[in-house]
């Protein structure tokens, strides 16, 4: 990044931190305690600091009792949580790890993230959380790129794992066999090459079990740093492209971050959420650190099943849950049999990740009631804005407004505002940009000491953000200027469509055209769906040069593990 960042909009002020005790407050994370609490609370800060292993500690010292973690292995104490995250860091500081080397995690969700993320911050290393998706090619590529010195991972992908890997740690399989077959399982073969290579890492030098390394942990005495260095969080970019880059995410210094959210997110302290993003994703490793803050217990899983998500919210009473858009839609399309239970108690819905479908917006008002809140962020700004209920069902395209503490400003190319309804880039500045890209040769632009987020898009009279598309995924097809997403948005609207992508291809006559991509639904509607039907649809909605020149129909989009599509495998038009 250039030395422009220094000039980043301060959100450290004694104003803004003041003003920032009002969420956090209101939230019940700041609240009166008993001097022996407060005390261990004090302690916690001054060691770790806002890491999330200082606020799993926090967390542990107010309210140990209170169940942190639901998962496939059943519920775990914040206290109990706690002492394993101390007896991780001691076990691999047992075995030479030290400040600023590098712990890598390849699972999926389950404690053990959160264990990894409080011995990180006890010992001062980063954390690198590894893409669940990545092939054998890929992974050995961030591995050695990202100089992995431990790797924490799912007994399941350990078959991916070369000659070359570093220390590995295997967590296991703790998933219940009825779930082997299920939604969203494994091939067989990954399976069988998982379970057996997991039976075999007690006899690699260079593999142990995760439990070995909490068991030796327990039963050391030698003294980790007592104020360790604030180690990064790097998260790998989607990777919709060749090899994922890491970007180095800072921990939070105060409790801004968690006050940006909670200014436009009403969760509370003591509930109970669903995590259902995947937390080696921005999105749902922003839900773990505010439900470590707000002392939630997490119900995690680790593969995703909507109708086991819904009971989930009903069997444990849950108040909000934390989706990507995909997720999200195949809930809403759920036999209404399948939704048959008590979900008085959800008050949030938290979508993240990828644009959500204007028809998703729909059903999920329909279904849910007014709980939908769209946050539109990236890796990179980490939030920009968010939208709330009531500005979703007059505006379902909308991305809402800026949180607390943030600035958001639609720029031109030269730098320049432009005025409300006008097309430009977005730029954000808040208090927890990312400090930049693992990779040489790749940064994110700074203007005016605000980050690019690589979008288009526009405010409207009322100050209401509305994204436009990716800046490159705008085409010029005959002199006009053409944005696939406003496409996306009406289809996604049309009888019959199930989810569809449209992108721009290259036109010996008109320079550029688009492509539409249509998953159709198993009903009427989707069967009497037709080319014509859906270019005709478009005509008559739309300006003649968003027309796609072509549709193709799919079984499915392909999509990375964070929902999103990935144009590079949609079939040549």
């Amino acid at each position: 990044m250039s030395e422009d960042t220094a000039e980043m909009p301060s959100v450290t002020g004694a104003t803004d931190l003041l003003k920032g005790l009002v969420p956090v407050t209101k939230a019940g994370i700041v609240g009166p305690m008993g001097p022996s609490r407060l005390a261990g609370v004090v302690s916690a800060w001054y060691q770790w600091d806002f890491t999330a292993g200082g606020l799993l500690a926090v967390a542990a010292r107010r309210d140990g009792d209170r169940i942190a973690v639901i998962d496939d292995r059943g519920p775990i104490s914040y206290r109990q949580l706690d002492g394993d995250a101390h007896a991780l860091a001691a076990a691999l500081h047992g075995r030479g790890l030290r400040e600023r080397g590098r712990i890598g995690i390849l699972a999926r969700n389950h404690r053990g993230f959160l264990i990894a993320m409080g011995a990180s911050a006890r010992l001062g290393t980063d954390l690198v959380l590894l893409n669940t998706g990545a092939s054998t090619t890929q992974l050995a590529e961030v591995l050695a790129e990202q100089k992995i010195d431990w790797l924490l991972v799912d007994s399941e992908f350990t078959p991916l794992l070369t000659d070359t890997a570093p220390m590995v740690a295997v967590f296991a399989d703790a998933e219940p066999a009825e779930r082997r077959d299920g939604a969203d399982a494994e091939p067989a073969e990954r399976r069988d090459g998982a379970d057996a290579e997991a039976a075999d890492v007690s006899a690699d030098s260079d593999r142990v079990q995760f439990e070995d390394l909490l068991a030796d942990g327990r039963r050391s005495t030698a003294p980790l740093a007592r104020r360790p260095r604030r180690g990064r969080i790097v998260v790998l970019t989607s990777g919709t492209t060749g090899t994922p880059k890491g970007a180095n995410r800072p921990e939070p210094r105060s409790w801004m971050p968690a006050s940006a959210l909670l200014s436009r997110l009403p969760l509370r302290s003591a509930e109970t959420t669903v995590v259902a993003s995947p937390i080696f994703h921005t999105w749902g490793l922003a839900a773990a650190q505010v439900g470590l803050a707000l002392r939630s217990t997490m119900l995690l899983t680790r593969r995703f099943d909507p109708a086991g998500t819904v009971a989930q919210i009903a069997a444990h009473r849950a108040t909000a849950l934390w989706v990507v858009p995909t997720m999200l839609q195949r809930i809403t399309d759920l036999p209404a049999g399948d939704r048959d239970v008590d979900l008085s108690t959800l008050r949030v819905i938290a979508a993240s990740g990828s644009a959500i479908p204007t028809g998703v917006v729909h059903k999920t008002f329909e279904v849910f009631g007014s709980v939908l809140y769209n946050f539109y962020g990236s890796t990179e700004v980490s939030w920009a804005s968010i939208a709330q209920p009531h500005e979703l069902r007059g505006h379902p395209t909308t991305a809402g407004r800026p949180p607390l503490g943030t600035v958001v400003r639609i720029l031109d190319d030269r730098g320049h505002e432009v005025p409300h309804g006008t097309v430009g880039r977005v730029f954000v500045g808040n208090g927890m940009l990312f400090e930049g890209y693992t990779r040489n040769g790749s940064e994110k632009e700074i203007s005016g000491g605000l980050m690019s987020t690589g979008d288009l898009g526009h405010f409207d009279p009322t100050g209401l953000l509305f994204l436009d598309g990716r800046s490159d995924d705008m085409i010029v097809s005959g002199g006009e200027n053409v944005y696939p997403r406003e496409v996306e948005n009406l289809l996604s609207e049309l009888p019959g469509v199930l989810e569809n992508a449209v992108v721009g291809i290259d036109d010996p006559e008109f320079g550029a055209r688009l492509a539409a991509y249509v998953v159709r639904t198993d009903d009427p509607d989707g069967a009497g769906l037709t080319e014509d039907g859906i270019k005709s649809h478009v005509k008559a909605h739309l300006a003649r040069h968003c027309v796609p020149r072509e549709v193709a129909f799919l079984d499915e989009l392909p999509r990375n593990p964070a929902g999103k599509v990935v144009p590079r495998l949609l079939p040549k038009a």
